[in-house]
This record gives structure tokens, sequence and C-alpha cells, in this order.
């Protein structure tokens, strides 16, 4: 640790440096719960904010001449169009910056170790949890100083909760400017739970679809009268995406959401203690991985989930033979687009709340608050940080944040009596011809590379900073997916969710976004459970039912051999850490 803060603090003393020489030559670019807090920084800062904004936009413009920048981003954006789509020509314009940008194909979490080894490092990188490992590597700079100097729109959106950047309580550096959390949200889109397609929950007449019960009653009844498609294609219950890291996505996480935990990643926390368990382990979950294997043996699941790719598992989807799925919508959307290209619409999804039992809250909307964590970072090797950290809080801009999330005003949206509106013919395509959209305007390319407000929240015009609100939504769905949310009394999905409300604000915001350094040794031991995890669960749920409990103990037993209870209280310091640390003023 000594050397890295050593390494850190001469990076610092010559990024000052360096920033003192560009200014003297004029060459420079998931809940809404402490509203009531934010407002009253917001208005004791609202001068100095203001004069900030202004100062900083004309040293912003002091310098945009051409300038490319290398990215890595952990997630995949399979839709990146090398910044010749609509929204990303302005930003060119506008800042002079250029991103030569690669998403992570197959593991994440290997790329960036390559990374931090290699001493070759991008000159941005969004490393998400795996961030410990640049740290360690000394691959990352801290960008307090360069937030507070160049950043006012970054300050203004973050306020008191920049704090819950901060690393850790020993270390508290800034390394990744939080951007997946939102400022301000209000959440309005339900996109996981229990998928069904339409077709299905219509023939069976629009039932409550509540437990897996429930869920496995309606597939199973449509799967007996129509065991094939038109083309004499085998129809598939349910299909899983297990390839890789969609493992956690569509196969381990939902044994935490119908047994009524949160998401907190491969732990379930004490709310009152903190005290963390490796979720697994939990007595509720064998019963929810028996289901699965209650599936299988009846032949509701896919035979293919636990070997085929993201891509034939997207393919499939697009068939719209799958009717059912347990994921979340960004992880199908692909294949769902295609369904709605070709006009499929009541082969596309709806969402439902579905738990073990009635008793059972299903927890999707359980409030975080602002979680920090997950980010982006500025490499040791960066030529110009000053310059970077200014095309960052250029993102983090109302302008750019209205632009990401409703594109270019003229072309993806008009202002019709002060409110944004998008016109019947652009709508369209976003409906149904979304890929190629996307591709074209670059809208929402750029959510998790920038500091932003959440859906719910509003810009100084009075219009919300992103499409994400009820009016909006509805304007997107098709009239297939009107009549099923008429059918259950709802004008969203989310209204057959349990709501914000019922739920208590974790303290620590999710526990899966706490980053852990890479040498820590509940780092190391959380690979190995996850190998055995990943090795056990899907031999769980393919076994004879008669096996399910010889092989259960068994993964128990691995999991205590391997220190799983040491590891979790290592986690448990972590959680109990970052309470602290975002509890301090």
């Amino acid at each position: 640790m000594q050397r890295k803060t050593a390494k850190t603090a001469s990076i610092l003393m010559s990024l000052t440096m360096l920033a003192g020489l560009l200014a003297g030559c004029g060459s420079n670019n998931n809940e809404k719960n402490n509203e009531t807090s934010n407002a009253a920084v917001t208005e004791g800062n609202t001068n100095t904010n203001a004069a900030n904004a202004d100062a900083n936009k004309d040293a912003a413009a002091e310098d945009t001449s051409p300038i490319t920048f290398s990215m890595f981003a952990e997630d995949p954006n399979p839709n990146w169009n090398n910044m010749q789509d609509d929204v990303s020509k302005v930003i060119t314009e506008k800042t002079g910056v250029t991103l030569d940008a690669e998403f992570a194909v197959g593991d994440p979490a290997q790329k960036v170790a390559l990374i931090a080894t290699s001493g070759e490092y991008p000159d941005i990188i969004s490393a998400k949890g795996d961030i410990g490992k640049l740290v360690d590597a000394g691959a990352v700079i801290d960008l307090t100083d360069l937030i507070d100097k160049y950043a006012p729109n970054i300050k203004k959106v973050l306020g008191d909760y920049l704090v819950r950047a901060k690393y850790t309580n020993e270390d508290q550096a800034i390394y990744a400017i939080p951007t997946w959390a939102a400022a301000d949200e209000q959440r309005f889109v339900a996109g996981g739970g229990f998928e069904l397609q339409h077709r299905v929950v219509k023939e069976a007449g629009y039932p409550e679809i509540r437990t897996v019960k429930d869920y496995e009653a309606v597939i199973k009844s449509y799967l007996e009268k129509h065991p094939t498609d038109e083309n004499g294609n085998k129809n598939i219950g349910v299909s899983l995406n297990a390839d890789d890291w969609h493992m956690y996505i569509s196969v381990t996480n939902p044994a935490v959401a119908t047994t009524g935990g949160s998401d907190d990643g491969e732990y379930f926390i004490n709310q009152d203690t903190h005290e963390a368990i490796y979720h697994f382990r939990r007595p509720e979950e064998k019963e929810y991985f028996r289901w699965l294997n209650h599936m299988n043996d009846i032949g509701l699941l896919d035979k293919e989930s636990f070997v085929q790719k993201y891509d034939q598992y997207k393919a499939k989807v697009a068939t719209g033979r799958v009717l059912g799925l347990i994921d979340q919508d960004w992880d199908y959307n692909d294949g769902q687009q295609a369904l709605k290209t070709a006009g499929k619409f009541d082969q596309t999804y709806g969402h439902y709340p579905v738990t073990m039992s009635k008793d059972i809250k299903e927890a999707s909307f359980w409030p975080t608050g602002f979680m920090g964590g997950y980010g982006i970072s500025i490499s040791s090797t960066n030529p110009d940080p000053v310059r970077t950290i200014k095309f960052l809080d250029y993102l983090a801009s109302d302008e750019f944040q209205v632009l990401n999330n409703w594109g270019v005003e003229g072309k993806h949206y008009n202002v019709v009596d002060g409110k944004r509106v998008v016109p019947q013919e652009v709508q369209d395509r976003i409906n149904n011809d979304n890929t190629a959209f996307t591709k074209e305007s670059g809208i929402n390319f750029y959510w998790n590379m920038m500091v932003h407000y959440g859906d719910g929240a509003k810009d100084p015009s009075g219009n919300y900073y992103t499409k994400n609100f009820p009016e909006q939504l509805v304007l997107g769905y098709s009239d297939v997916e009107k009549e099923t949310l008429a059918a259950y009394k709802a004008t969203t999905w989310k209204d057959l969710f349990p709501k914000e409300d019922e739920f208590k604000v974790k303290a620590y915001g999710a526990a899966w976004n706490i980053s852990i350094p890479g040498e820590d040794e509940v780092s190391i031991l959380g690979t190995k459970m996850r190998d055995i995890t990943w090795k056990r669960i899907p031999e769980a749920i393919l076994a004879k039912p008669a096996d399910f409990d010889k092989i259960w103990d068994a993964y128990m037993a691995d999991l205590d051999k391997a220190g799983v209870k040491k590891m979790e209280e290592g986690y448990t310091k972590y959680v109990k850490d970052r309470v602290e640390l975002w509890s301090a003023k």
C-alpha cells in the first residue's frame, strides 16, 4: 500500500505541475431517497455552482482541437459505431475528443487483470468491480483534485454523494467517478423478474403469475397445446443464459430474488447487523435450485441452457420459440428486438414478480440510495488527464445528459409547448427497428461513461432528463404489450412489483459494487467459490431429482472446505466499513 500511495502522490504532483502549465498556455475537456438533503445542498450551493459552471464552460472551450483517447470498458456495447453516430459526432464537435474504444468480449475480469500486469494502460478505463487490480498496479490515478479543479458539472450532479466515490476507509482516494449509479433516481422500469411471452399468458386467460408454480403452470399448459411452432420446430419452455458472467444474471441471481433477498451480488446481507453470507448457503435458495431441477426433469427447461453461447441464446430468443426467460431485458434485448422487427409482438415478453411463495416480496425495487461504486477511471499513463476530466465533465453537463437520453433536437425529438416530444416516425423506429436506430443515433451509448441524473429527475426546463417515465414508457409499448398490461390492471410493468416504500433503504447501497482490493483474501476466495458454484449449480439442476440432495450436500462441503466462512467474515468487514465511510460527514 505504501508503494502505491507513493506512486499516486508522485503522479498527482506531476498533474499539478501539468495543470499549471496548461493553464498558463491557455490550453485545456438503480433511487430518490435523500431528496430532502439533496435539495438543501443544491440550494446552499446554487450561486457557487452557477458561477463555477459559467467559468468552466468558458474553460472547457479553450481547447477543442482533435484528440483521441483510448478506452476499455468491461460492459459490452455491440451497437458501438466508432463514434460515427449522431450523438458521438456532437461530442467530438463540442470537445474535440474521439474515443478509440474497446468493449469487453469474454471474461472482462481476465482482460482487466491482463491490463493491470501489462504496464500499458488505456487512457480511460471502466473496470467495474475489478478496479482493485488497477489500483494495486498503480494503473489509475486519484481523481480528487482533478474533479475539484476542473469538473463543476460532476460536482453539481453528485453533491454530497461524492463521498461515496472514495475507495476505502484507509485509502480515501477517488479512483473511479461513479457512473453506473444515478443521482436523484426514481425508478420506473421493471426490466427483470421472470419473463413470459404475451401469447402464453393470453391463452391461459391472464392468470396471476406470482409464484414459480404459477409460472410453471402456464408454460406447461401452453407447451401441451403447442409443442412446436408453425414450422414444426420444438417450442422451448424456459431457456437460461449461463455463458460466462451471464450465469450471475440468468441462473444464480434469481435464487436471491425469488427468496426475498435484495440484489447484493454473491452475498445476502442482514439489514440489521450487516453480516454477509455467501447467498447460496441459505436453505431457501436450495429450494429454488430444486425447482429448476424439477423443471429440467419434466422437460420444461432448455437442455442447451448450460452449453449454449450468448449469441446462440439471443438467436434462440429471436426465433420466438422460447416461451419463458429468467433474465434482465438488456441481456436478451437483441433477440427481442428481432421479434419486434419481424412484427411478432405476441412473442415478446412481459415481466412478473415471481417468488417461491406468495408470502415473499420480490425485491427488484428495494432502494439502494446513491450507490457510488462502479465508474470511470483515468490511467496513470494518460497523456492529458486535465483534458480527459474536462471531457468527462462535459458528459455530466445538462446539455449532454439531454443529448445522450433524447438525441439531437430537431432530428430525434422536438420541443412542443416547452415539452420534449419524440416524433411518431422516430418512435416507430425505436419500437420496431431499435438496433439499427441505436447504431445510427448513439442514444444512450454513454450512460455508463457519464455521471448522470436518474429516471424521474427533471432538468431546469422542467422536462425529465431520461425517457424512462410512465407517459413516455407507454409510447414504447406495442398494442399487444398494452393489452397484456391492461388485463392485469396495470399501466407499466412496475405496477405489478412491490414498491420502494415497502423496503428500508440499504445503508451500504448494493454490496455487489463494493470494490475489493485485488490482492485481498476475500477476492481470492471469491474466485474459488465462483468456480465451485459454476460447476456444482449446473450439476445439481441437471441431475436426477433423487440425486439432487446428495449433489447439494457435496456443494456445501466444497464451499466449507474452500474457506467460505473466512470469505464471509472478510466481506462483512467491507460492508460495515462502507456503512461507516458513507455515514461520515
